[in-house]
Order: C-alpha cells, then structure tokens, then sequence
C-alpha cells in the first residue's frame, strides 16, 4: 500500500482535528466530516483505506452508518464510542466493524489498532508483484494468470484491469477511476466499454455475476473485486474475534485542539 487514507466520521470537530494533525503526523492522509450522509458519500467517491467511526451522531447512529457501508464496501471499520458497554462492542462487530475503541483513548493506541486492521485487511497486497486469491493467482512481473492451477490466455485489457482489482481488493471502483487507472488501453469515450472487459474477464474466470466468487457488481457505481486468499478464509473468523479481548483501555483523555477548523 502506499500513502494510507483514512476516513474519519465524528461529529466533534476538535476531536477531528487531533486525529487528523497525529495521522497526519504518522504520514497518512485524512479526510474528517462531522455528518453521516457525508461520511458515506465519501466511502463512494473516495475508496479509503480505513474508517474511524463514531457510535454517536445526527441522523443516524454509527451501527447504522456502518449497515451502510457494508452493503457496498468491505472498507475496514473501526468504531469509536463513549459507551464502553460490552453489548456495544459485540453489536459492532457483529454487523461488520473490524475494531472497536471506547473513548477516551490515546490517539496513539488507535493509530496501532488502525494499523493492525489493515495489516489483517492488505496482507496480501503489493510487495512482490504477486496475489493468491482463492485459487486465483496473478504474477504482475510476468503477465501471467492461473485459476485453479489452470493458466488463463488474458489480452492486454483484461490483465490490467484484473491488476487494478488485485491491487484495489474490497473496495468500489467506479468506471472513470478504472479507466483513469488503466492508462494505455485505447479506451472508447463511453465508460461503458469497461463494461466490455468486465465481461470478457469474467467470463475467462468463470465468474457468475449472480453469485460472484471475484467480481461484484456495485450498481449505480462499477464493481468490486472480493477475492480472498485460502488464509483469510480459513482465519476470518478468528480475526474478527481479535478485538474482543479482555483488556481495559487506556484510559488517556485525547488533547484538545485550539483549532476549530473544519476539514
């Protein structure tokens, strides 16, 4: 992964901009919103790398926030509340939170459960050049595909926009973004031609769109790739029970910002 983006949605302004001044400090790149409608319509547009999450805020409370984010993304979560009831916990983790943080906290705790998230989350991503998705494997050095050990005959289209999914796992992409990605592919100007692609690879991997074992339809968006590799399948279950541990948290009030700008 390069440079993280990480998405924060919560409704105090002086907690964002001390999340935002020590990620920030840490390298990554931050984008706060004080309101849940917002907040999802940066998950669709942006593609980050993590959410933080606040459990308190208008409209909609974080559980349902959350609700709606994972009917398009697997977009990591990490939930923030000032509850610290256990039932609080389960129920988030339960509709698809990878972690969950009870205020007050250190900020520097959050930023090491943020980045175990995405270690569990990218693990597999963007070293060598190589991905094993579930019988899926891409060697990005040799231009080469295998499914099931097969070796599949990929045009010059059709493997890069297979890298794009491979290097972009778990999030929407729309099909401006996807072209943009692709740079070098004669692209028609109608963005439906990538369309044409997703297709003809689809086909080639035997992929059903009803019941996709690689690439999901987003409607109204593109797709999303949603391979995962034989160790996350086989250890799903075990990571998301990672964060419910018996620990207390620390217990350290975050500083508050002089600032009360809004980013």
């Amino acid at each position: 992964m390069g440079q993280t983006k990480i998405l924060v949605i919560d409704d105090d302004s002086e907690l964002n901009d001390l999340l935002s001044d020590f990620f920030e400090s840490q390298g990554a790149k931050v984008i706060t919103v004080e309101r849940p409608s917002m907040g999802l319509k940066k998950v669709r547009d942006l593609h980050p790398d993590v959410v933080v999450l606040d459990v308190m805020l208008p409209e909609m409370d974080g559980f349902e926030v959350a609700k709606k984010i994972r009917e398009n993304s697997a977009v990591p979560i990490v939930m923030l509340t000032a509850r610290g009831d256990v039932n609080d916990r389960i129920t988030g983790l339960e509709i698809g939170a990878d972690d969950y943080m009870p205020k007050p906290f250190d900020v520097r705790e959050l930023w090491t459960r943020i980045q175990a998230v995405l270690r569990r989350t990218y693990k597999n991503f963007g070293v060598t050049g190589q991905y094993d998705f579930d019988g899926l494997e891409i060697d990005v050095n040799t231009q080469s595909v295998k499914l099931d050990g097969k070796a599949l005959d990929l045009t010059t289209a059709e493997f890069e926009m297979l890298r794009l999914f491979a290097e972009n796992p778990q999030k929407p992409l729309d099909r401006d973004f996807m072209m943009e990605q692709t740079r070098g592919i004669p692209w028609e100007s109608f963005n439906r031609s990538v369309d044409v692609v997703v297709s003809r690879l689809r086909q080639k991997l035997g992929d059903d769109p009803r019941h996709p074992r690689f690439l999901k339809t987003i409607w109204g968006t593109g797709y999303m790739f949603i391979g995962q590799t034989g160790e996350e399948s086989a250890g799903e279950a075990a990571e998301e029970a990672a964060p419910v541990v018996e620990e207390a948290p620390v217990e350290v009030k975050e500083e508050k910002s002089s600032r009360s700008k809004k980013r």
